[in-house]
């Protein structure tokens, strides 16, 4: 059956490779992005089952415009897919005020933004799924990344949250975990004003890998992920049900987040008697 998918970000990177292979399955897709442009040549192959808008997720009230026009362009809005976002690479003192309020501005409030946008719709329909971007960032800490990681760590909290509140209604949640990724994330990220003093440590590192000193081999291992496998694996996500609530996509962010999650647990283990020793006199004593 036909499905209407909404997309930010749709005209580079995994946005671009969804917006193809959609379009390409028989879907209809509402694809949007700060610049169309590039969308124009699927726009004069696919016809109507491809509409665009220009939005910048950090314009709340073009948001609601642009859902609503989508919403009323196709009846309904089956898949909702929020991919827009970009990273800032730099120690978190680095970072100037004004890029750290766009990182958060364009990958958290943006996201929550359109989710809330995007909720009377599924509502009056009866469902629908929510597919939201994250990161292995979302549960890894990265050198170089705290700005990045904490807007996907946010988002992830969000919708922990928000998927119980929307079951109700038959809309379902997928976070999309990614690792690294041949797309253009790395040359587009926003870097910052380095300050000496982190320029002997890893950040130095990431920054001269950035600059084209690392080895070749290295980058390739390092940065695995295929966006359009990636892409399909995205889209045969939605046939699941019920929705999964994570998929971790590439073999570094599967290693990356086993990793962190073994570790989590064991140091978590190691809290048991501590956490219970804090409890009031009265539960205290009832378990005795």
């Amino acid at each position: 059956m036909t499905k209407t998918w909404f997309i930010t970000g749709a005209a580079a990177g995994l946005g671009y490779q969804l917006t193809s292979l959609l379009l390409a399955r028989g879907e209809r897709v509402a694809a949007t992005s700060r610049n169309s442009e590039p969308l124009k040549t699927l726009a004069d192959e696919h016809g109507d089952r491809l509409w665009t808008a220009a939005l910048d997720v950090t314009d709340t009230p073009s948001i609601r415009r642009v859902v609503d026009s989508a919403a009323a362009r196709f009846g309904r809005l089956d898949v909702v897919v929020s991919n827009a976002g970009f990273g800032v690479l730099g120690a978190a003192e680095e970072v100037s005020d004004e890029l750290f309020r766009r990182q958060l501005d364009v990958n958290l409030v943006g996201s929550i933004q359109l989710a809330r946008a995007v909720l009377p719709h599924l509502r009056a329909q009866g469902g629908g799924r929510i597919v939201q971007l994250s990161s292995s960032g979302g549960r890894v800490g990265d050198p170089g990344m705290s700005l990045y990681n904490a807007t996907k760590f946010g988002i992830e909290g969000f919708y922990e949250s928000a998927a119980i509140e929307l079951a109700p209604f038959g809309i379902e949640v997928t976070l999309v975990e990614p690792g690294g990724t041949r797309t253009g994330f790395n040359a587009n990220l926003a870097l910052a004003e380095p300050i000496p003093a982190y320029e002997n440590g890893i950040l130095g590192q990431l920054r001269g890998m950035l600059s084209g000193a690392a080895d070749p081999e290295f980058l390739r291992q390092a940065v695995p992920g295929d966006p359009v496998k990636i892409a399909a694996a995205i889209i045969d996500s939605v046939a699941i049900s019920p929705a999964p609530r994570r998929i971790v996509l590439g073999s570094g962010a599967y290693a990356a987040i086993g990793a962190t999650l073994r570790d989590q647990l064991e140091a978590l283990r190691a809290q048991h008697d501590l956490a219970h020793s804090t409890d009031s006199d009265d539960v205290v004593s009832s378990r005795a």
